[in-house]
């Protein structure tokens, strides 16, 4: 290089032009703070559901969906399906015992007159009532057993002891333990005492004790029939504690069929009522809720699971129940039933549809679940999140599952440890934007899929590359836009607000008002931001004339005072995209036009909005076309009065600005006379300490004021004496190494303070404060 050469280059102004040779990592972190940003909202919000009820009122078809409410009286239940087998073969019997059926096999189906029919005032405990419960098989039926006198067999049972010991010993424990107490239930229900309710739960506590300390649970006891026709019998009472603790019982005597079916209704018609929650916090029974999710065949008693899992669903609605169903790793469990839930979820299978009703429930429980930060590290390892998208894949039309995973994915999608796991799902964003397509007037729906690809989009440049390149992705996207921003028509003040927009097409669609279309074009603004941070994709959405139009009809057409966060979103997305400055870019293109609507927020009242304006004019400042036009309409003397502010943000922004427009001479000359100079000279004072990438760029831009050069009409851009040793006195301190980093406290900090140092500002500094010194001698 020549002398001549060289010394053009040691006097070349700087520039903000995006430059395709990026030396080092601090200039890509430089230009990423005043261009490329990611934008961050509100998650959407989550109405609370009051009604506790499987469905929604208009959520999903009438006909054919099971009902939430109904009646149980103890003559719906059947006697138990099968006698326990042992295990052993035994020799025929020469004679039958002298016992009642119930004691040893099952009966036929209890008949319907069997039972009387329940009292006119369920909750009146009369004696004559309860006495009335227990004429027909009543729990006398139930005598002590004598021991057997027929032999019954050699071959060996359990262990080593033959069947007829096991039979003699359950025989004695029957007697002695068993039947006292269920004497006790029938004088207890007989006696119709006040506090008839709390004894008779505590002798169900002392039976169930009684049965699990003999190992009679299950169907391991052979008078199991008549203990369960007994238990029924109590159903009538219609006492909600009584009846959870008989429920626990009989799920733990593993009924099956229409008694656990049956069951699991009278646990989920407790659930319904607010004012019981308190009885399943003092009782187990959640426990053997969760013990039928695990266990059941989904296949065969699929209606059972539903009622189930609704009652889960009820139950998470309350805070203190919604940390125990975690703490009993619920999410676990819920993530084993989608997997068995998985054959049915083929729209051919015949169950289809009820697996549609459970996942409904299930996803609803999930969502609440979402909602503690303590069942985040529960999603990820269970691989929960994984799952639901598989549901998505197989009820892509439900509206309603649909809505419960997307509330989901927009609770966790917040938080980097699951928002890494679903962006590494497979084929997850091309999920999202079919789901986008497909329920695009579904505005709960939308909102949050927006959301949670806004998650994912701000946190990894993978994101941003699969959901640019998913299939029919920015058709989709620019189609929601048109959509929601069509339909967008805000009341005007003092006068009545006309009917908001519908999809005519789907009667089913809910109206649209101007709040919800503004909340979707907030989140949809978002990602489309986020997206264009990718350098492959940023250049073809700046060149997307259809984006490019929207956006600007948002700025010309909304106003601060209603759309505030939309209109610094769309600002923001304006200057990621103004970044790129290829020919095909259509923001280069209109870079003027963009530069008179940004001027609302630029002179408006929000800090946010004013931020972000500004950082648009520091791209757009390149073009000579908008620096005439900020001169002009005297752009520059609010920019330079930014340099006042007391954030190093928008100091940075302000400096972007004015080293583009003091490349130019007559414009030096003009913020020279607005004291642009001493305003940075402060700028370099307050914040050099703190932040060396700021204090790097004002010596850019001291620099370029300070170059050679004025106007025919007016005098040179300099400086006076006393702004020079101003000046001189501060970069003479921050060229001291040990001087500069005196402030800052940490070996981590300070390692990371003395990069910026050295990159960023020792350079320029060394090269301004030579060329003062030059002048001032």
């Amino acid at each position: 290089m020549s002398s001549l050469e060289r010394k053009r280059e040691k006097h070349r102004p700087f520039t903000l032009n995006p430059d395709p040779r990026r030396k080092t990592s601090a200039e890509i972190v430089t230009e990423a703070r005043h261009s490329l940003r990611t934008l961050r909202t509100q998650r959407p919000f989550t109405p609370r559901d009051d009604h506790r009820q499987l469905f929604g009122e208009i959520s999903r078809a009438q006909d054919g969906r099971p009902p939430s409410t109904f009646s149980l009286y103890a003559r719906n239940f059947e006697a138990p399906d099968s006698r326990p087998g042992s295990g052993t073969r035994l020799s025929p019997l020469e004679h039958k015992p002298r016992l009642p059926v119930a004691q040893d096999e099952d009966p036929d189906p209890v008949s319907p007159t069997a039972h009387p029919k329940p009292p006119s005032d369920p909750l009146e405990l009369k004696r004559g009532a309860r006495a009335r419960l227990f004429r027909a098989g009543s729990l006398t039926t139930l005598p002590p057993v004598s021991r057997p006198t027929e032999e019954l067999g050699t071959e060996l049972g359990n262990g080593d002891r033959p069947a007829s010991q096991e039979a003699e010993d359950e025989s004695v424990v029957w007697n002695v333990k068993i039947f006292p107490l269920l004497q006790e239930l029938e004088s207890i229900a007989a006696g119709g005492s006040e506090d008839a309710v709390e004894r008779l739960c505590d002798a169900c506590d002392c039976l169930h004790g009684a049965l699990a300390e003999q190992g009679m649970l299950g169907r391991r006891c052979r008078k199991r029939a008549g203990l369960l026709r007994a238990l029924f019998c109590l159903i009538d009472l219609n006492s909600a504690q009584l009846n959870l603790q008989l429920a626990k019982l009989t799920l733990e005597l593993n009924v099956s069929g229409k008694n656990l079916l049956n069951i699991c209704k009278l646990i989920f018609k407790i659930s319904r009522s607010e004012s019981n929650d308190i009885l399943f916090q003092n009782n187990s029974i959640i426990d053997s809720l969760l013990c039928v999710l695990r266990c059941e065949d989904v296949c065969v008693s699929a209606e059972a699971v539903l009622y189930c899992v609704g009652t889960l669903k009820f139950l998470s609605g309350n805070s203190a129940l919604l940390r125990l169903l975690l703490a009993k790793d619920c999410v676990g469990v819920a993530t084993l039933l989608i997997q068995k839930l998985h054959p049915l979820s083929q729209p051919d299978h015949t169950q289809f549809t009820t697996g549609g009703h459970i996942h409904v429930q299930l996803t609803a429980t999930l969502r609440n679940l979402a909602d503690l930060p303590e069942s985040r590290p529960l999603f990820v390892s269970h691989g929960t999140l994984t799952e639901l998208c598989l549901v998505l894949r197989h009820y892509h039309g439900d509206q309603d599952i649909c809505t419960n995973i997307a509330r989901v994915f927009s609770k966790l999608s917040s938080y980097s440890e699951c928002c890494l796991v679903l962006a590494q799902t497979p084929g997850c964003y091309t999920l999202f934007i079919e789901l986008l397509s497909k329920h695009q007037w579904k505005q709960d729906l939308v909102v949050r899929l927006l959301f949670t690809l806004g998650n994912l989009t701000s946190r990894s440049s993978e994101a941003r590359k699969h959901l640019f390149t998913a299939e029919g992705c920015m058709s989709v996207l620019l189609g929601l836009y048109h959509t929601y921003h069509g339909r967008w028509d805000p009341p005007p003040a003092h006068t009545p607000r006309t009917p908001p927009a519908r999809d005519t097409c789907n009667p089913r669609t809910p109206f649209l008002g101007w709040r919800e279309s503004k909340d979707v074009l907030v989140k949809l603004v978002r990602v489309l931001a986020n997206m264009s941070i990718h350098p492959a994709v940023g250049p073809t959405l700046a060149a997307n004339a259809d984006l490019i139009h929207y956006l600007l009809d948002t700025l010309e057409l909304r106003s601060m005072q209603e759309s505030e966060e939309l209109l610094v979103n769309v600002a923001a997305t304006i200057n990621n995209l103004s970044f790129y400055q290829e020919d095909s870019s259509v923001v280069r293109d209109r870079g003027l036009t963009v530069a008179k609507l940004l001027l609302k927020l630029l002179l408006s009242s929000s800090m946010d909005g004013m931020l972000e304006a500004t950082r648009v004019f520091g791209n757009l400042s390149q073009s000579r076309e908008v620096c005439d036009f900020i001169i002009q309409n005297k752009v520059h003397q609010f920019v330079v009065t930014l340099l006042d502010s007391k954030s190093p943000e928008v100091c940075f922004s302000a400096c972007g600005v004015l080293t583009n427009l003091a490349l130019n001479p007559p414009s030096r000359t003009t913020l020279t006379q607005e004291g642009a100079h001493t305003k940075l000279a402060d700028c370099l004072r307050d914040f050099g300490p703190v932040d060396w990438q700021l204090a790097g760029l004002v010596c850019q831009t001291l620099w370029n004021l300070t170059e050679e050069g004025g106007t025919e009409t007016g005098p040179p851009s300099t400086m006076n004496n006393q702004e020079r040793e101003a000046l001189l006195e501060v970069l003479t301190l921050y060229l001291n190494e040990e001087d500069a980093l005196q402030w800052t406290s940490g070996d981590d900090m300070r390692d990371f303070h003395r990069l910026c140092w050295e990159l960023e500002f020792l350079p320029v500094a060394k090269r301004l404060m030579d060329r003062i010194q030059t002048k001032t001698d």
